[in-house]
């Protein structure tokens, strides 16, 4: 599991998956979360705007990511 550490509150879905590398742009990221292919804490997540705070979990496929604050 990587380590996405944040400075703010919370980090929206789509920015966390351009900040982790696994998309190039917003637009990659809008299509991956709304065909259902991103969970959030073990559980499907169609919302990009999802708002992730320390201690929540990304996964795609097999890279898991989870928010820490700095």
């Amino acid at each position: 599991m990587e380590t996405i550490k944040i400075e703010t509150e919370y980090i929206r879905l789509d920015s966390l998956l351009k900040l982790s590398g696994l998309v190039d742009t917003g637009g990659q990221a809008k299509v991956m979360i709304q065909n259902g292919e991103v969970s959030v804490n073990g559980e499907s997540c169609t919302m990009r705007g999802k708002k992730l705070r320390p201690g929540d979990t990304v996964s795609y496929g097999e890279k898991q990511f989870q928010v820490e604050s700095v």
